[in-house]
């Protein structure tokens, strides 16, 4: 539920609840003390239904989920101010007849404060309900957005090692290339060396069949 919206509601609970006894209070007045009594209920009804409005505008700019129960409570505290309206204008009507007005006080503004109590008592549980069924869906939320980030978080570990693994794979492909070279160049060296054993042997050779040779001419001849 927004907040705005529990705002104008306390707000108005409070109001209805203060226009209830102020109407109870009016009821045994008479005269020009009757007249402030009523002007001052005039303007807290008008106040009250103000919140009304308030409240009605707040709650249709919410999620369907929530607006429906919203209304629906926008609906009963209408009807409670209708209430006090009624309570209102019997307590003015009567004005001309004191006996109009204690029987107003004993039977019918009883019968309407009574109504419009038990009403509040109603809304005030239905609100309560409704503040936690919000509060329920809030922790839900709260739950889902902690599961979000956790599972973020745990997308973003794996990508780290999923990076992590595939520098590693790079790391021994240039491990495998450099050995490869390596390889190839420790190969050319040993032909190479192979090579030039070769060939000194035969130097060698050369130059001993050259010593006999020149021995040979040297003392045979």
């Amino acid at each position: 539920m927004s907040e705005v919206f529990e705002g104008y509601e306390r707000q108005y609970c409070e109001a209805s609840a203060s226009l209830t006894r102020k109407c109870t209070a009016a009821a045994a007045l008479q005269g020009e003390k009757l007249k402030q009594k009523a002007a001052e209920i005039k303007s807290g009804i008008d106040g009250a239904e103000a919140l009304i409005r308030k409240m009605d505008l707040e709650a249709r700019n919410l999620q369907p989920s929530i607006r429906a129960g919203l209304l629906a409570k926008i609906r009963e505290y209408k009807s409670d101010l209708n209430n006090l309206k009624g309570a209102l204008k019997r307590i003015t009507s009567g004005n001309a007849q004191q006996g109009a007005r204690e029987e107003l006080l004993e039977s019918g503004m009883a019968d309407a404060l009574g109504v419009s109590a038990d009403q509040r008592s109603r809304l005030l549980r239905a609100t309560e309900r409704q503040n936690q069924t919000t509060d329920r869906l809030r922790d839900s939320h709260r739950t889902m957005l902690e599961t979000e980030d956790l599972g973020v978080s745990i997308l973003h570990d794996l990508s780290q090692q999923r990076q992590s693994l595939l520098h590693a794979h790079r790391v021994l492909d240039d491990v495998d290339v450099n050995v490869g070279k390596s390889r190839r160049i420790i190969g050319g060296m040993v032909r190479t060396m192979d090579r030039n054993k070769w060939i000194i042997s035969l130097i060698i050779a050369i130059l001993v069949l050259a010593i006999l040779v020149i021995l040979y001419f040297k003392f045979v001849r």
